[in-house]
């Protein structure tokens, strides 16, 4: 049996989700919807990779050439996935090395939904390979992989789109164009952002041995190796700075990317944190379970909180940014928004929306989040727009790189002791401080080459 290709449903989703984006006024040139099938191909068949993935196929002709992953097993379910939801018996080519994968097809798009340490050179790769990138965050583990990864998009002139998505979320822009930008809340001075949930991993199990179905050594890549305990999957590999920027670089990354959105702000001007494992030392993870983080603005500040235990301080905003201006304040989240103005006005409350009767199919999906659903769909739109009729997408590379890069020096902040940090993105330094520039890159497990951006 044949592939059915692009069905009528398929079209009229996918233009529906275009209607979507062109009624939030983002690339008005896009409304008769993507205008080829693309080839595309996954690097990282995980839980967020496949539901990425997923996102593109329901708003866009797509031939899913390849998919990669360095557990075998993962593969097979995800490429039986893939066709399923493609409703047609061919099966994507497999691969364990993504090198390979790139070096035997010509693709259009590669989607990387790898562990955060292995975004920079499967992004750079790609980028030379001649393909378009959509990469998840945050996009690096350190500071000059994502100057490399920016350098190389530049180059090369390729759309590299993150998955910071709450500058797709329809209700998210619609409280930044019609509270923030119409000067409902006035002047914006203080923001905080947060994250309370306890998701940081607090096993502690014994060394196994490496079943045959993974590449464990190759899963490992340019990191540091640790001993494998179990599969390093969702879960496991963000308790571990080895693997991750931790709750900062996962959560963080988010809130802070939405505030720059909504205010227009780009690097801050100083970056402070302070932190640790205060509770739960009786885990293996190296992640913080307790940080607070100050990011400057011209009058304005940024301060960011994470706890791993105890309660929210705001128990209805759990995970959430929140504008406090002199007019007004807008609290956001994943799933709602409120604005208060401080005059008496009437307060405006919005919640997310889950289309459950164009997308029947995210209602059986394993593990999808739901209120992020139409938000990935118009991102992927967004994308799609930037490489049909040029300029950037809404969450670019250039901006995805700030705000990882500032949750990275965060991190960096909090292991010097709390000293204040100044990157100067035109001299990739640390302003006046040394040892803090050395930090920017982190050495590479040979025989691995850490990518520079004076040379992709």
């Amino acid at each position: 049996m044949k592939s059915k290709g692009y069905s009528r449903r398929s079209f009229l989703k996918g233009a529906a989700a275009t209607f979507a984006l062109s009624s939030l006024g983002v690339h008005s040139a896009f409304a008769g919807g993507p205008k080829k099938k693309y080839r595309v191909a996954l690097v990282g068949t995980g839980w967020y990779g496949k539901s990425d993935l997923f996102r593109l196929i329901q708003v866009a002709p797509v031939d899913v050439v390849a998919l990669c992953d360095v557990d075998s097993n993962q593969l097979k379910k995800a490429a039986d996935l893939v066709s399923k939801r493609l409703k047609t018996d061919k099966i994507p080519k497999l691969y364990k090395d993504y090198k390979k994968l790139l070096a035997e097809n010509k693709l259009d798009i590669l989607m990387i939904g790898t562990p955060d340490h292995w975004h920079p050179l499967i992004c750079i790769d790609a980028i030379k390979a001649g393909c378009h990138v959509f990469v998840q965050k945050p996009i690096s583990i350190d500071v000059m992989e994502g100057e490399a990864m920016l350098a190389a998009a530049r180059k090369y002139n390729k759309v590299v789109q993150v998955g910071t998505q709450r500058r797709s979320t329809p209700y998210l822009k619609q409280a930044k164009e019609d509270i923030v930008e119409k000067g409902l809340l006035g002047k914006v001075s203080h923001a905080e952002i947060c994250c309370y949930y306890h998701m940081r991993n607090r096993n502690n199990p014994d060394e196994k041995p490496v079943p045959d179905f993974l590449d464990y050594d190759m899963w490992v890549g340019p990191a540091p190796k640790r001993p494998y305990v179990g599969l390093p999957h969702r879960g496991w590999w963000r308790a571990f700075m080895e693997y991750s920027n931790g709750i900062v670089g996962d959560m963080c990354v988010h809130m802070l990317d939405a505030v720059r959105w909504n205010l227009g702000l780009g690097w801050p001007k100083k970056v402070t944190s302070w932190g640790g494992v205060y509770i739960q030392k009786d885990s293996q993870a190296t992640t913080s379970d307790t940080q607070l983080a100050l990011f400057e603005f011209d009058e304005l500040n940024v301060v960011w909180t994470h706890r791993a235990w105890g309660q929210a301080a705001d128990p209805k905003y759990p995970w959430s940014y929140k504008l406090y201006g002199d007019k007004g304040v807008l609290e956001c989240n994943t799933m709602m928004y409120d604005f208060k103005p401080l005059d008496g006005g009437e307060p405006i409350h919005r919640d997310v929306f889950i289309d459950k009767v164009n997308y029947p199919e995210d209602l059986t999906e394993q593990d999808i989040e739901l209120n992020c659903a139409q938000a990935m769909r118009v991102h992927m739109l967004d994308f799609l727009s930037a490489i049909e009729n040029g300029g950037r997408p809404v969450a670019d590379i250039e901006q995805g790189h700030i705000s990882t890069a500032s949750c990275i020096l965060a991190n960096l902040s909090m292991k010097l002791g709390g000293r204040p940090l100044v990157y100067d993105p035109e001299t990739r330094a640390v302003v006046g401080d040394p040892e803090a520039t050395q930090m920017l890159t982190r050495p590479y497990r040979a025989p691995y080459v850490h990518p520079h951006p004076e040379q992709v």
